[in-house]
């Protein structure tokens, strides 16, 4: 649903409360408009599953800051499985690289059963890296992140403003398509998250509108706030 991304871009995450996401939603839509893809509901629904290998290595990585650093994930949104994503997110120098392939249901079924997709010489860079790092050093699913998103976008400095809602995780990866995995609240009751992506500049009317220093800037992931109470 999401443009391929072919460069580093900004991105900043703020933790933010109901009533806030409320007067953002109702400032930013002033100045930016829904992403063509939500639909009448005014948002939509994305469901993650992402991997790590046998020592944890992408969750330390976020917790110490390592840069540079990369993370695997399985991506479908609102619930179906007509389009599956695979995505590799590298954090290098504080702006992020989003790269990825369409995948076929066949092998994300493989994927999500620590299997790998047979004929690496011809797969996509993203799938073959992802398929040798199974091999060498046991990647594998590990938890689904699943989140509501509002999402904004502005044309001028291509800038994508995104309110996630309803954070939950789950790991029971292997009903990831298939099934509802039993999901469990994250953040506290009422906390939610602002996310602000652009290319080489944020245009200053809506800096003023998002009004960031009254925000409480978190420097971790989605992927480690789920994964926090499990490794």
């Amino acid at each position: 649903m999401i443009p391929e991304q072919r460069k580093f871009r900004h991105e900043f995450k703020y933790l933010i409360s109901r009533s806030e996401l409320t007067h953002l939603k109702m400032r930013t839509g002033a100045l930016m408009r829904l992403d063509p893809h939500v639909d009448g509901t005014g948002f939509y629904h994305i469901s993650s599953l992402y991997f790590d290998d046998l020592d944890d290595t992408c969750y330390f990585e976020n917790e110490s800051g390592t840069d540079p650093r990369e993370k695997f994930r399985i991506r479908i949104y609102n619930g179906s499985s007509s389009v599956i994503r695979l995505e590799c997110k590298r954090k290098e120098r504080g702006k992020v690289l989003k790269s990825g392939c369409s995948l076929t249901r066949e092998q994300a079924d493989l994927l999500i059963g620590g299997k790998n997709v047979p004929d690496i010489s011809g797969q996509d860079p993203v799938l073959r890296k992802l398929t040798l790092l199974m091999m060498t050093r046991g990647m594998h699913p590990v938890i689904i992140v699943d989140y509501d998103r509002i999402p904004f976008v502005c044309a001028t400095g291509n800038v994508r403003v995104t309110l996630d809602m309803n954070l939950t995780s789950s790991s029971d990866v292997r009903s990831f398509l298939d099934g509802a995995p039993l999901r469990r609240p994250v953040l506290q009751a009422g906390q939610h998250l602002l996310e602000v992506k652009y290319d080489e500049f944020l245009p200053d009317e809506i800096y003023r509108s998002l009004q960031l220093d009254n925000f409480m800037a978190t420097a971790f992931s989605k992927y480690y706030l789920c994964r926090k109470y499990t490794v």
